[in-house]
């Protein structure tokens, strides 16, 4: 057969690549919080999230999605999921290199870096494939809030803990390791959780029967649940298993698994509650601050999460552009596409230097920082995420919008994190709950900001007006939107102040602060150094020089 083309000008595979010590602002950021044996220690995970085989885990995962089996063969109602070989791959390598509850026990234990650990592992990993991040993000948010049971906590937080990954519904006391889920939101209420309808009925034993509809359970294959359900003192918080001490499955059925625009490879379900057994977590009516242990933690990982879509979209681009020619010259090195690579590098750079951030104030101890500083991250990190991934769409021009690509994948996952534990609104409001029934949290980020105060006029200029915005409380509200973001703004700016090099602390002070930042990202101003922005952003491989995979 004759051939009718030959293929040139084409980008080679990204791979051989490594996403965490290679990204400079991420390994930087663990040093800074941690030491370089931290960074060292994640060497191996970062090589294989870079290689082919953790590439094409993430790939069949998303394209064999799970699948409910509610019965079996003679008519038993069995309630279970069924995953992709590719899905227990990436779990299993997530919770073996501790990126689900085992920092808890290494703190424990006195690793004083070991949610720093976690965080940067996360940030690297999940690039490879998002989904598994949310049993993998529950898992490890469920530790503190467990802990207001104590009983519990000492009987089920061995295997939340562990860095072994052991699927299948058995025994959970008996298991090697377990995954947690979380079950909060009803159909009539949403984020108003105080409006849910589930009951619970306390019986002699100690235990509780749960009734009820649950919206949206993530993760319907876990081995334990919190839950929230009404007792006569108001909202609480219960620990559910999916199978009771004595061996038998707990009365949890899955009506059936949603079909979701992203995060494919990941269940989400509803459940129905009918004299579902569990046990109380935290105080009777004080199922809202209980639960909120884990939601903490849980928009811990949005922020990270959303980091981490944010830097795969920007590898993949710089990688095109550094690969593809167009008019004579190679995408890299022509003007305007170094202003939006530089721009998306700055995004990326100030959202992963916030997120590794957070993660030192729980290893701190700084719950008052955390606080506030963790929902306007949120907020900000996760808004601009899916803006950020289709202008790297974009640079690949048509060959990003192919599923080969993999940007359709990370575009469609994109807003999710922006939605979950919170969408926009809610995590604008409670940015103004954290200021006004803390003063404590806003001091301790208004601490933090002010590290920087006097570098650059330009971020004063924008912590004035951060300070005048909050001048007018009827209207507070209103404004809640401007609020956090321009906070999460002055937060960022102030950390590439003080850490960063300075054309990146420069082109942000210049775009994000500095009033002349357009409407759409790749309008830096003319006098910002985008070829070392580009430079700096492009990552690099085990051993080898920034950009060479």
């Amino acid at each position: 057969m004759t051939a009718t083309h030959e293929v040139t000008n084409q980008v080679p595979p990204l791979t051989g690549y490594d996403p965490i010590a290679g990204d400079a602002a991420l390994a930087e950021a663990c040093v800074r919080h941690a030491d370089r044996a931290t960074l060292d220690s994640l060497a191996g995970l970062g090589r294989l999230a870079g290689g082919e085989q953790a590439q094409e885990w993430g790939r069949s995962a998303n394209e064999n999605p799970p699948r409910l089996r509610t019965h079996d063969r003679y008519g038993h109602r069995i309630d279970e999921v069924e995953f992709h070989p590719a899905w227990h791959e990436l779990m299993r390598t997530a919770v073996e290199n501790g990126l689900a509850g085992a920092p808890w026990r290494a703190a424990d234990a006195g690793d004083a870096h070991a949610h720093v650990r976690r965080a940067v592992g996360y940030l690297g990993w999940t690039q490879v494939e998002m989904g598994h991040g949310c049993p993998t993000t529950m898992t490890y948010a469920v530790v503190p809030a467990l802990r207001r049971a104590p009983e519990l906590a000492a009987r089920f937080e061995p295997g939340l803990t562990a860095t072994a990954y052991q699927f299948g519904l058995t025994e959970p006391s008996g298991k090697r390791g377990l995954i947690a889920g979380m079950g909060m939101t009803e159909k009539q209420g949403g984020s108003d959780v105080r409006s849910n309808t589930t009951r619970a009925v306390a019986q002699q034993d100690g235990s509780h029967r749960l009734t009820g509809h649950k919206w949206f359970t993530s993760a319907p294959m876990s081995d334990l649940f919190l839950v929230l359900a009404q007792l006569d003192e108001g909202v609480s918080c219960f620990l559910v298993p999916r199978v009771l001490p004595d061996g038998t499955r707990n009365v949890f059925h899955v009506q059936r698994l949603k079909d979701k625009l992203g995060d494919r490879s990941n269940a989400s379900s509803e459940v129905e509650f009918d004299g579902t057994t569990g046990w109380l977590v935290g105080d009777p009516g004080r199922g809202v601050p209980a639960i909120i242990e884990m939601v903490n933690m849980t928009r811990l990982d949005c922020v990270l999460g959303s980091a981490a879509t944010v830097r795969a979209a920007l590898t993949q681009a710089i990688h095109h552009a550094r690969h593809r020619s167009a008019f004579g010259a190679p995408l890299v090195d022509q003007p305007l596409m170094q202003n939006v690579l530089a721009d998306l590098a700055v995004e990326s750079e100030a959202a992963t230097a916030l997120g590794i951030r957070l993660a030192a104030a729980v290893d701190a101890g700084e719950s008052a920082f955390l606080r506030l500083a963790g929902a306007a991250a949120k907020f900000w990190v996760c808004k601009r995420t899916p803006g950020v991934v289709a202008e790297a769409m974009e640079v690949l021009g048509g060959n990003g919008y192919v599923e080969e690509s993999g940007l359709p994948r990370l575009y469609r996952q994109s807003p999710l994190n922006s939605i979950w534990e919170g969408s926009g609104n809610v995590i604008a409001l409670d940015v103004l709950r954290a200021m006004g029934r803390s003063s404590e949290s806003l001091a301790a980020v208004t601490e933090e900001i002010d590290l920087a105060r006097g570098v650059d006029p330009r971020f004063d200029d924008a912590v004035k007006r951060l300070s005048a915005e909050l001048g007018d409380p009827d209207r507070l509200p209103l404004r809640a939107r401007r609020i956090a973001g321009l906070l999460a703004l002055c937060l960022q700016g102030s950390l590439l102040l003080r850490h960063a090099p300075a054309p990146v602390a420069d082109a942000f002070c210049a775009s994000r602060l500095g009033g002349d930042w357009g409407a759409v990202l790749g309008t830096l101003p003319a006098t910002t150094d985008v070829a070392a922005l580009v430079s700096r952003a492009a990552v690099g491989t085990p051993g080898g020089d920034a950009g060479s995979g």
